[in-house]
Parts: C-alpha cells; structure tokens; sequence
C-alpha cells in the first residue's frame, strides 16, 4: 500500500548567506538544502567552496548572515538546545586529547552530553568496538596511529547516538584499511536510521556511499540529485568526472 504522507526532512535550509568581515565575497551565496531523513547526503566542492562553512552552520557551531536553518523541523536560532542535542560532529581537525587514554577521551565527551554511569560506560565499550578499538582503550591517544586517531574521533561523534551527523572529511590522510573500516561503519550507521551530511574530496568515497549529493562551488549549489543520475545525465563515466566538469581542474589552494 502506498503512502502520500510527506518526507520528513532531517535537514532544511532557506536563503542561507555567510559573509565573513573584511571578504566581499560571500561564503554562501544563498544556500537551500532539503535533506530527508534518513539520508546518506554528500556536500562536495573544492577548497574553499563553502563546504565547512555550511557544515558549521548548519551545526549551530557559525550564525549565517542571513538565511534560516532548521533541524528535523526545528528553527535552530528558537530551538537552539534541543538541536543541539540531535546532533553529532566529526570535524576535519581532531577534536580529542592526545595526552589522553581512549577511553578517557570518550568518558570526557560523555559526559558533555550528558552521559553517566552504566549507560556512559556501555556506549565507550561499543564505540570503541565499533571502530575497531576495543583493545586500545587504555592506551594513550599520542601513541596511536592516524588511522587510529580518526576512528577515535568517528566514536567521539557517534558517542551519544545523534539523528543527525556531520562529517567534515573524516577519512582524510589515513590508510586504506582505517578508511574502509570508517567507510563501512558509517554505511552501518545510516542503515540504522542516522541521516549523515559529509563531506569529502574523494569522489569514489561519495560515489559508494551517498544516496544523493549536492556539489557546490563558488558558495553556491552547481548540481544535485543521486550521483547515478547526475553521472548519466551529464554524460560522464564517474563522479570525478562530473565534479572536474563542473568545478575545472584548476588548483584550489
């Protein structure tokens, strides 16, 4: 049996503008998204397209100039703490301690979210398993590998369990194996339920893994849709393909 009723979207934006002082030039020029729940959705640009300042818009983290965002229905501006509490970050930069023991850094983000107890030890033991770290929680954090480091950092996110979770490049600089181990956990993840915003500058990475993308440029939406849709439809044999098309191979420093 069909059913008519709507979407529910996890991620909405309208008119979203980002000028910061002393650059003419907006970051965002106008940005609207519409992300279902339950979505897999890519942002993908080259450096300086906009796509970490959207990330942090859009998790309450920057106040766009103009424009509103709203999560799972919700304006973050009014609401701003009940977001805040459906949302999960893994930053570009590593955000954990690394005088710290694994298990350390993850009691301490839990209990910024408000964990404690049983409940806060459980989750630090399953997250640690679910990247592959159940046997290094009482190592120290400077001793680890970069992939290490990063499938740390994806437990700190997840820590929680948020319905909604940005990842800014979370596989960024580490070896195959760790990025296919973050690569299947995430695709786990979303099959559970959690929608997921990414990011990232490997196109075979967002080819595999989202359910649509949006590619943006320049602070504005160039293309969207699913990536087997937008590969077809413009002609091309890859999302790689696609995105030099759109953006140009011309160095982004």
């Amino acid at each position: 049996m069909s059913s008519n009723a709507p979407t529910e979207l996890a991620l909405e934006t309208r008119g979203v503008v980002m000028t910061y002082r002393g650059n003419p030039e907006p970051s965002l020029a106008g940005l609207d998204l519409a992300i279902p729940a339950g979505a897999l959705f890519g942002l993908l640009g080259p450096n300086g397209a906009g796509k970490t300042t959207a990330i942090s818009i859009m998790s309450t983290i920057l106040t766009p100039t103009a424009g509103e965002v709203r999560i799972f229905g919700l304006d973050v501006r009014r609401h701003g703490r009940q977001v805040k509490a459906m949302l999960g970050l893994v930053p570009q930069e590593l955000a954990i301690y690394q005088p710290l023991t694994a298990a350390e850094n993850l009691r301490f983000f839990g209990r910024l979210y408000g964990l404690s107890g049983a409940e806060l030890k459980r989750r630090i033991g399953e997250c640690l398993e679910f990247v592959g770290l159940a046997d290094r929680g009482d190592q120290l954090v400077h001793t680890f590998s970069g992939g290490m480091k990063r499938r740390l950092n994806l437990a700190a996110g997840i820590l929680h369990q948020p319905r909604l979770l940005f990842l800014d490049e979370p596989t960024v600089g580490i070896d195959a194996q760790s990025r296919n181990l973050i690569l299947d956990r995430l695709a786990h993840l979303n099959e559970q339920g959690t929608t997921m915003i990414y990011t990232t500058h490997y196109m075979e990475e967002a080819e595999r893994l989202c359910s649509e993308v949006a590619i943006i440029d320049m602070g504005k939406i160039v293309a969207g849709g699913k990536p087997c849709d937008l590969i077809r439809d413009g002609g091309h044999d890859s999302l790689q393909e696609l995105f030099f098309a759109l953006t140009g191979r011309k160095l982004r420093d």
